[in-house]
């Protein structure tokens, strides 16, 4: 049968009475209809970019749904979806909220024996795998607790031999459902009205800093009202060049690929592999991006390799206009008038170095340009807007829908995170903490009444950060309210808040600070090997491994006068006074940090608290056994003498 005859027959779609799509499918139906031949995603294969159109988004996504829906996926129950971004992958979470089911991505990266965590929710009985490792830790954790019953893959390279019960081609799944809606044309159009906007569209899972992480179930309603409000303040446009290069299991990959995505016809372009986002961006060049601040600053650091490395010529024009670019921005951002002079200066730098930077980034055509999770350096902050980006901070949580807050155009400023957007609500309690009210607000946590109860009270969402309200309007985070401790002299301080300065440094990747209850604050810090690597080839410095370099004198010297420099900004009390370079980096394989990058601090401070120890003693040097665990999922030990120094 043609293509054109096996294309469902969908001509309306559900809206709200002001004519919003009413869910996400809705958007999707809409799409189709209005702009069928648009193009929703783009995905980069073997070097050739494959393109699929609203209308085709949309077939694809009605022939899984028919298919699931004969599988036996039903309202209520969860889709587990394992694996990297692919545009099939998203069809398989849209395929389930047409089900009225609920699609539960799992961040790649999750081990076999975290699975069972992330799927307990909602008799996950079938899953989505992008390709084989994903569906063996699919079947393992089949084997351990008896479910998914059914093991849907992508990619079936490496799976031809597998005899497991229950494993399916998705491309044999699909195909089953075309047939299906050609026998029953009538399927299609029940299929995009069946979901409603209360219905549950997508479970995420909190960080899991203190423990288990919780169910966090979005709504479609909750996602279409932080879209509109995001496009109230002027966040979002519509058809943009997205880039989708999240973890699906995100929250900022849920508003920006599927909410925002899918309501403003963005064409969302998914990279080949996680190793090649940085090569691929150039050929997509987004008008929108958004990364974390350590991804910002990762590309700050890959910048500054690659002048170090390129022509004398060139050094010396990066040399001579960025210092400049940067220090007009800073003035900028404190409210002076940029002059002529300094206007003509920018146009010739933009020219030589800035614009050839933001190609060589794949930013050359970004309007807007986000960071946000946590705190951004100021250097890194001020040297992408001193190229011309126009890089803006923003606030949220997985809870509302990751938009609360956000600087509008001309309100930029180096500490707060902007103003709420229309539609959001923001007040601070008597103690300290930020509290949201908002439509784009979750009801509760999954099947956790208590959780509920303790972060939603009277419509408002305890955010568990700390932060304060400027007098004009601009809300600015301080970090989380449960991390605000005392030291022994009844200093009270946030240890994230100073980590985060910390870590404003290239060369500091991860960093623990310590000093609760203590006479002095002390620091654990991971380098960056990277950034540290190239600084030391470029000294003469040699090593072996990222253990190796921890611990040369000379890298030593480089993290004290980075610690020395935070410190000229704290008051005496909180100077750090003492620290180690840890000889591994924190990983989540190894439970010290969450998928999310956050940290486990309890779990660091029970794990090294020998080694803590040593920082309030007069040890000079400390052997450390650190747990590993490897890409196998093995675990090992990792012995060194750690040096510990004082910061002058």
């Amino acid at each position: 049968m043609s293509d054109s005859l096996r294309r469902p027959q969908v001509k309306s779609w559900p809206a709200t009475e002001d004519g919003v799509p009413a869910t996400l499918i809705a958007a999707l139906a809409r799409n189709a209809i209005e702009a069928r031949d648009r193009a929703a995603f783009r995905e980069r294969d073997r070097g050739i970019w494959h393109e699929r159109s609203w209308g085709e988004l949309l077939d694809e996504v009605l022939a899984l749904a028919a298919a699931l829906d004969r599988l036996g996926l039903s309202a209520g129950e969860t889709l587990v979806v394992v694996g990297d971004n692919r545009t099939r992958l998203y069809s398989a979470m849209l395929a389930a909220m047409a089900l009225r089911a609920i699609p539960s991505p799992i961040f790649p990266d999750v081990p076999p024996d975290e699975l069972e965590a992330y799927t307990r929710h909602g008799a996950s009985n079938i899953a989505v795998a992008e390709d084989q490792e994903q569906v063996d830790k699919l079947l393992e954790l089949r084997e351990r607790v008896g479910r998914p019953a059914k093991v849907i893959y992508d990619d079936a390279r490496g799976l031809s031999r597998y005899e497991s019960e229950g494993l399916l081609s998705l491309d044999a799944v699909i195909a089953g459902g075309r047939v299906r809606i050609d026998g029953d044309p009538g399927i299609a159009s029940d299929l995009v009205r069946r979901a409603q906007a209360d219905d549950i569209a997508v479970l995420l899972h909190s960080s899991g800093t203190t423990g288990r992480p919780k169910g966090v179930p979005i709504r479609h309603r909750n996602i279409i009202a932080g879209v509109r409000n995001a496009v109230a303040a002027g966040y979002f446009e519509w058809h943009e060049d997205h880039y989708a290069y999240l973890p699906m299991a995100w929250v900022g990959d849920l508003a920006f690929t599927i909410g925002a995505g899918t309501l403003l016809q963005f064409t969302s372009h998914i990279p080949e592999r996680q190793e090649t986002v940085l090569r691929d961006i150039r050929e997509v060049a987004p008008t929108i991006y958004f990364a974390a601040p350590r991804a910002w600053d990762n590309l700050l650091t890959r910048i500054q390799i690659g002048m170090a490395d390129s022509t004398r010529l060139k050094r010396k024009l990066y040399d001579y206009f960025m210092p400049r670019a940067i220090e007009r921005e800073r003035r900028r951002l404190d409210g002076a008038v940029v002059t002529v002079s300094e206007r003509l200066s920018s146009l010739i730098g933009n020219l030589l170095i800035f614009g050839p930077i933001k190609d060589f980034i794949g930013l050359e055509r970004a309007r807007r340009a986000y960071t946000g999770g946590e705190a951004i350096g100021e250097d890194t902050f001020l040297f992408f807007r001193a190229l011309g980006i126009d890089l803006r901070q923003f606030y949220g949580q997985t809870e509302t829908a990751a938009l609360t807050a956000v600087q509008a155009d001309g309100q930029v400023t180096l500490r707060s995170v902007g103003k709420p957007m229309p539609g959001v609500e923001v007040r601070i309690d008597d103690n300290g903490e930020i509290l949201v009210r908002s439509a784009s607000v979750i009801d509760g946590y999954f099947d956790d009444n208590e959780a509920s109860r303790h972060a939603l009270v009277d419509g408002w969402l305890r955010t568990g950060d700390a932060g304060h309200i400027e007098p004009n309007g601009q809300l600015v985070v301080l970090g989380r309210v449960n991390e605000v401790v005392r030291t022994r002299g009844g200093e009270r301080f946030i240890p994230n808040y100073i980590e985060n300065r910390i870590k404003f440094s290239p060369y500091v990747h991860n960093v623990v600070v310590i000093g609760a209850d203590r006479d002095k604050l002390t620091a654990i810090v991971c380098i960056d090997f990277d950034a540290v690597a190239h600084w030391a080839e470029q000294r003469g410095i040699s090593f072996t491994s990222y253990a190796d370099l921890s611990q040369k004198p000379e890298v030593g010297e480089l993290v004290a006068s980075v610690l020395a420099h935070v410190n000229e900004g704290l008051p005496a009390p909180l100077r750090i006074r003492r620290f180690v370079n840890l000889h591994k980096d924190l990983d989540a394989d190894d439970g010290e940090i969450t998928r999310t990058r956050k940290l486990r601090r309890g779990l660091i401070e029970d794990r090294y608290r020998a080694l803590i120890s040593s920082l309030y003693s007069d040890v000079r040097a400390f052997v450390e056994s650190a747990q590993i665990t490897y890409e196998t999922g093995e675990t090992g030990t990792l012995t060194r003498t750690l040096a510990i120094r004082g910061v002058g």
